[in-house]
């Protein structure tokens, strides 16, 4: 699987820090466990994230900080087979599923549920069903499935927006977004996303402030979408 849309180098290096709010983190986590690129990238950050700590004088409370991790990292190691495995990559339509072609992205599974087919779908606009996770951060993290060939009113952003493709693909002024592609955008785009035909795109998509919608229609019915 050739990808051709990563993570922003501030979002590799913020999600490295831990920097990152629980939705957007769920976001970035789903397409590192697919993308080759961005594992490598995040892992860069962390060892060079590690080795400037390193230089740091600790301090107590660091120390317990580090105790806790490592109280933590114990309890995980003696939990043995009931780990998580990495996702699997490229299995049928849902790329980014693990080895059940059933199950969702596990960064994703505490907010929407272990399996696919269980997936409670409201329906917000013809040809556009959503399911929105409860909130924690602040942050909104929704689940948008929508219908080949359907056009998204044009729309900016009043702050950040994390997108990943799990299946099917849309095109929009920044090119095409297939499977495992992750759109990172920030206040300074446009864009109005249409998908491909063939089969519906399904997305997951964090966003820490509403859309901007030019258009009249759009801007009365966001109340009603909560976007």
């Amino acid at each position: 699987m050739t990808l051709r849309h990563h993570l922003d180098e501030a979002t590799v290096i913020s999600f490295a820090a831990g920097a990152l709010s629980p939705e957007m983190s769920a976001v970035a986590a789903t397409h590192v466990g697919v993308c080759r690129v961005c594992r490598e990238r995040l892992s860069d950050a962390e060892r060079i994230g590690g080795a400037l700590l390193g230089q740091q004088q600790p301090t107590l409370a660091d120390e317990a900080r580090s105790a806790r991790l490592r109280e933590a990292m114990l309890k995980l190691l003696d939990s043995g087979p009931a780990m998580e495995d990495p996702p699997a990559i490229g299995r049928g339509p849902h790329v980014l599923a693990p080895t059940d072609p059933d199950h969702l992205p596990r960064p994703l599974q505490p907010y929407f549920g272990r399996s696919w087919r269980e997936l409670r779908w409201r329906w917000v606009a013809p040809g556009m069903h959503m399911i929105r996770a409860a909130r924690g951060s602040g942050d909104t993290l929704i689940l948008l499935k929508i219908a080949p060939g359907k056009s998204m009113p044009l729309h900016s952003h009043q702050g950040t927006e994390l997108t990943q493709i799990l299946q099917g693909a849309y095109d929009d002024a920044l090119g095409h977004f297939g499977p495992g592609d992750v759109a990172d955008l920030g206040d300074e785009i446009e864009h109005q996303p249409i998908t491909a035909r063939g089969v519906s795109c399904v997305c997951v998509a964090a966003l820490d402030a509403p859309l901007r919608f030019p258009g009249w229609l759009a801007r009365k019915l966001q109340p009603m979408v909560g976007l």
